[in-house]
């Protein structure tokens, strides 16, 4: 069996409803990986923990920080 696990990153405006337009943006990825016989499995959120950077004598310092990213997960 055979994996592919795309980004997902819904792009939005805040003005319209916003649920409606993640939805349609990821029935548009289901639909474009599926039409390449790749069948649909599920969404995982994945968590990532990024240390702090301390940079030289405090410049280019960066405080620690959490990263969610949202991967859509196909098989053939």
């Amino acid at each position: 069996m055979e994996y592919k696990v795309v980004p997902f990153a819904a792009s939005i405006d805040l003005k319209k409803n916003t649920s409606s337009q993640i939805a349609e943006q990821l029935e548009s990825a289901i639909k474009y990986y599926t039409e390449k016989d790749w069948k649909y499995v599920r969404v995982e959120n994945i968590t990532t923990f990024v240390n702090a950077e301390m940079g030289c004598f405090g410049f280019g310092a960066r405080p620690a920080q959490t990263l969610f990213t949202h991967l859509i997960v196909f098989q053939k």
